[in-house]
C-alpha cells in the first residue's frame, strides 16, 4: 500500500495532527518511511533591506528562516519519535511551499503526502496556507490526506 509517506511540517497544530495520521498509518503498515518536509519562503537581501525597521546588525533572512524551518522539523521528529514512530527522516527546502511539496514528493516517490489544513500565520505570509493544501492536492500525482 504506503512505502513512503511525505508530511508536510510547519510547527502549526494542524501540521502536527497531519504527522499524528501518518504516525498512525505507520502502526498499521509495517516499514512505512516517513519524510517530514518544512518549506520556508525564500526572501533575498534586496528585501530585507526594505524594512523600515533596520537591526544594527542584519541577519540573512534566508539563514533565519532555515533555522527555524530545522527546529520544527526537530520538534516533528522527537514528537514522532515519542509516538514510537520509526523511519523518521525530515528535510529543510527554501520556495514556494505548494510547488515544493509536490516536487519533492516526485523526487521521494511518497505513495501519500499528508498536510494540515491551514499553517501558522497568515494567508498572506504563513509558512503552509490553506491555499497550500487545495494547491498540493490539484498538482500531486499521489494521493494527499489532508487533515
Amino acid at each position: 500500500m504506503f512505502k513512503r509517506i511525505l508530511v508536510a511540517v510547519d510547527g502549526s497544530k494542524n501540521s502536527m495532527n497531519a504527522l499524528d495520521k501518518a504516525i498512525g498509518l505507520q502502526r498499521l503498515i509495517p516499514d512505512v518511511e516517513i519524510f517530514l518536509l518544512c518549506v520556508y519562503k525564500h526572501h533575498s537581501l534586496f528585501e530585507a533591506s526594505l524594512s523600515i525597521n533596520r537591526p544594527d546588525s542584519m541577519d540573512i533572512p534566508d539563514k533565519v528562516l532555515s533555522e527555524y524551518a530545522k527546529e520544527i522539523v526537530n520538534h516533528a521528529k522527537e514528537h514522532a519519535k515519542g509516538h514510537e514512530a520509526t523511519h523518521v527522516r525530515g528535510f529543510v527546502k527554501s520556495g514556494r511551499p505548494s510547488k515544493v511539496i509536490v516536487q519533492f514528493a516526485r523526487d521521494k516517490e511518497a505513495d501519500l503526502i499528508v498536510v494540515g489544513t491551514r499553517g501558522t500565520h497568515s494567508d498572506k505570509d504563513g509558512m503552509l496556507l490553506g491555499s497550500v493544501s487545495h494547491r498540493v492536492t490539484s498538482h500531486a500525482k499521489c494521493p494527499v490526506l489532508v487533515v
